[in-house]
């Protein structure tokens, strides 16, 4: 508490860190000061002027509390403790002419502009303005700019708080947007009239203060009082960012970010934000049954009862030889119900790993690794393998960029690329973590401050994974550094947790198979041979192979637990509820089980509830049931073999379109075509 300096705050005597700025000081006290370009995760840049408190004892004027900091200030002439007023008459009297000044030119759009009713100068006028203006002039108006198929503009309604530009320059990192002209003729504008090319554009909609950025897709489509709305978490990639979701009636009309400091802080990836389009589209609604016998004729519907008795018998066919695959949107629970569905039917043979990543079953520290991702802030230095964290999770890529910011040294090891920020490029492959190179990297991380390795599955989902592995768990022993295991699959994790993993992997799991049980693995080429089961949500990939479709429930429409990157189990909650017959996927696997052991071909799953389900699936593993809390792993290094010489190829084969639902979507379509159009000019130039 030494540390701590006592200033007065409307009269009460408060203790803040000398480091901390006015508006900082007076939220710790709870007095909330109005604010447009004030923003926690931002540079402060004074514009609005909104902030202005009252200093005793200082210049006769308000001062903008935003830019002050604690530290700044003085005692009284006879020793009294600083003071700050927010609510004198002369910080009511100044609040009421920035917002006069603010209102000259901003246009009466309120009826028809998207962001009625949750807009912060709706909230600040009416609470800190007064009911009329002196200016009778004309308003002045400005030329719209195009951002692009994600972000709509109306910049007449700007207010350059300049939010937008500080974070897609210091956030984002990639300069887009600037200002340009003084005065009344300043205006916000791209740089060249060039569309966003950020994948985290989208956020720019949520820092607005106004209407001048809305989100385009979602445009003149909803009000905010008529959506329900539900906490969840993202299942686009494996970083598992905390998310909205707004819904009205059955549709899904908007996601938007929850702030959690520990995971994704406040932001979120465009494909996060905008996926949710592709929720409606494509979608299994009832249960089909292929005609005329295995891989022959066509899927035609059929109810539930006919389709699990075509699975029981497909089942009787194939006796033991069935195996299972679990794909990468599939919560906790169902993969556990599938598991013991396949164990009932007497079968190990199941497998998560879709790529064919190198991971450890059992051995969390080689499949998680043992670090936090907000260990990341702190690291002087970090190591990234095999990964391009820009594109297979871009709010992760920001939190690299902030440590950059604050002197970390960041090394890549694979592919060339541009994340974002200044990095050194030590090699393509696997030789750079050998010989000389890899003790050059040894000694230079050794002597930095909490030195990190992030490791992608670029390096891992290859036939040498395991021993580039044992490599990179040696190095980060040697270093002391800690290691994270990037993730491209949102259910991996909570797969391997359960244990549905096979020795020789994915298709040593398939390799002979009769009879394939395919939980929305639709990234996998199904071998031709075996009787497939769909289980998902889509008319995918997955879907086009199988022989019995059993619709399920996307993410959005069942509860359920996924456990992110860093090994924290987090839960996503029901938002609405599936299509037509579509049910949700433990309740799929239940009933199923239920009509095989009546047949005496397995035997039925011990739950008749999901409370039942998790309580089982708890008990046997008590971390998954400790939601928001990262365990520690046991560090156990994997034994470091012999690698090759290919280097590490992308994870990613497109940043957009990475599951089903992605791939459903008209606005996910839309960018990648843009992403595919510019990489393609980049390589013409």
């Amino acid at each position: 508490m030494s540390d701590l300096r006592k200033i007065i705050i409307d009269g009460i005597e408060v203790e803040a860190d000398p480091g901390l700025t006015l508006i900082q000081a007076c939220e710790q006290a709870g007095i909330e000061i109005p604010r447009f370009c004030y923003h926690e995760r931002l540079s402060i840049a004074g514009n609005c002027r909104m902030c202005l408190v009252e200093i005793v004892g200082g210049p006769p004027k308000p001062a903008a509390s935003c830019h002050i900091q604690v530290k700044d200030l003085r005692p009284g002439r006879n020793g009294e403790l600083p003071e700050v007023r927010t609510n004198s008459p002369m910080v009511k009297k100044a609040r009421e002419g920035v917002m006069e000044f603010l209102l000259i030119n901003h246009p009466l759009d309120c009826p028809i502009c998207d962001q009625g009713g949750e807009c912060d100068l709706q909230d600040q006028a009416m609470a800190y303005g007064v009911d009329f203006s002196r200016f009778r002039e004309p308003k002045r108006a400005v030329d719209e700019i195009d951002l692009g198929p994600l972000v709509a503009t109306e910049m007449t309604r700007c207010i350059s708080c300049t939010r937008c530009v500080r974070f897609i320059t210091e956030v984002a990192g990639v300069p887009e947007m600037g200002q340009t002209g003084r005065g009344e003729d300043s205006e916000i504008v791209s740089y060249l009239n060039a569309a966003l090319t950020s994948e985290l554009q989208g956020n720019v909609v949520d820092l607005c203060p106004v209407g001048a950025l809305t989100n385009r897709p979602y445009a003149f489509t909803a009000r905010p009082w008529e959506l329900t709305k539900t906490q969840s978490i993202d299942v686009m990639d494996a970083l598992g960012s905390n998310i909205r979701i707004d819904v009205r009636g059955r549709e899904v009309m908007r996601i938007l970010p929850r702030n959690h400091d520990g995971v994704n802080e406040e932001w979120l990836a465009d494909r996060s934000r905008y996926v949710w389009d592709g929720l409606r589209r494509q979608r299994l609604d009832k249960p089909y049954v292929r005609i005329n016998g295995h891989g022959d004729g066509k899927l035609k519907p059929a109810s539930w009862g006919e389709a699990f008795k075509a699975v029981a018998a497909a089942v009787k066919d194939a006796g033991n030889d069935i195996a299972a695959v679990a794909g990468d949107l599939a919560p906790v629970e169902a993969v556990w119900a599938l598991k013991g569905l396949m164990d009932g039917l007497g079968s190990a043979r199941y497998d998560c790993r879709q790529d064919g990543a190198a991971l450890p079953p059992g051995n969390r520290s080689g499949y998680v690794g043992n670090a936090r991702i907000e260990d990341i802030d702190a690291a002087r230095a970090i190591l990234i393998v095999g990964s391009n964290p820009r594109l297979e999770a871009p709010v992760l890529n920001a939190r690299i960029r902030k440590a950059w910011i604050d002197g970390a040294d960041v090394a890549v090891v694979g592919a060339a690329v541009d994340l974002t920020y200044e990095h050194h490029y030590l090699g393509a492959g696997p030789e750079t973590l050998a010989g000389d190179s890899r003790a050059k990297i040894v000694d230079t991380m050794k002597g930095r401050d909490n030195p990190l390795i992030i490791l992608g599955q670029g390096a891992l989902a290859r036939a040498d994974g395991a021993a580039v592995l044992g490599q990179v768990m040696a190095m980060a022993g040697e270093i002391g550094a800690k290691l994270l295991v990037l993730h491209t699959a949102a259910a991996r994790v909570g797969a391997m947790d359960v244990g549905f993993t096979h020795d020789g992997g994915t298709s040593s799991a398939l390799r002979g198979a009769k009879l394939v049980f395919n939980l929305g693995a639709d990234e996998i080429d199904m071998p031709d041979k075996p009787f497939v089961v769909y289980q998902g949500s889509h008319g995918d990939r997955g879907a086009h192979r199988a022989d019995v479709i059993l619709p399920g429930a996307a993410w959005t429409e069942q509860s359920g637990i996924y456990v992110n990157t860093e090994g924290r189990p987090q839960m996503a909650n029901r938002a609405g509820f599936p299509p037509g017959d579509a049910r949700e996927d433990w309740a799929i696997l239940r009933a199923l089980s239920g009509e095989l052991g009546s047949a005496e071909l397995g035997r039925t799953l011990p739950f008749d509830s999901l409370a039942q389900l998790r309580a089982g699936m708890f008990e046997a593993h008590p971390h998954l049931g400790a939601l928001d809390r990262v365990p520690v792993n046991e560090w156990t290094p994997v034994a470091a073999g012999a690698m090759g010489d290919a280097p590490f190829a992308p994870a990613l084969a497109d940043h957009y379109l990475v599951n089903p639902i992605a791939r459903a979507s008209e606005v996910l379509a839309e960018q990648s075509r843009l992403a595919a159009a510019r990489s393609m000019n980049v390589a013409a130039e």
